[in-house]
């Protein structure tokens, strides 16, 4: 077993925004350079709200616009592409006003349906996959 300094390798603090679609998928992107995706979002601005963050972070990534932002949670995970790493994730819900597409660091966006077997579960990340959408998905019942 492999002990992580903690001292060494704080805990990634980003805000995470969770986009379903009408059918219940979620938007993920994938940032140029890693295999994972996840769920839009980043690391807030000195000063900046989670909710600030969220929005700008959306639009730096996609040029998405959003409405009904909204706290879900904060939780723990594993990094998906920093090996060792964990994130502390602020999470939020939006709703999708408009997309242009894939913009900054993002090479691609995917509608992730939880039980569409064609993206492998290790391609999604692990907030997303083991926390944000079995929590949603108890929400939707």
């Amino acid at each position: 077993m492999v002990v992580t300094d903690p001292a060494a390798h704080p805990p990634i603090r980003v805000v995470a925004v969770s986009v379903r679609d009408a059918r219940g998928r979620f938007l993920t992107v994938r940032k140029r350079g890693t295999d994972a995706f996840m769920q839009p979002g980043g690391k807030p601005e000195p000063g900046e709200s989670a909710i600030e963050t969220g929005i700008r972070e959306l639009d730096e990534e996609l040029g998405a616009v959003v409405a009904d932002v909204a706290w879900l949670g904060e939780w723990t995970a594993p990094a998906a592409n920093e090996p060792g790493r964990v994130i502390e994730a602020v999470v939020l819900t939006a709703r999708l006003v408009s997309l242009r597409g894939p913009q900054a660091e993002i090479e691609e966006l995917l509608w992730w349906d939880p039980a569409d077997p064609a993206v492998p579960a290790e391609r999604i990340a692990p907030l997303l996959r083991d926390v944000v959408a079995p929590a949603l998905a108890a929400t939707d019942r």
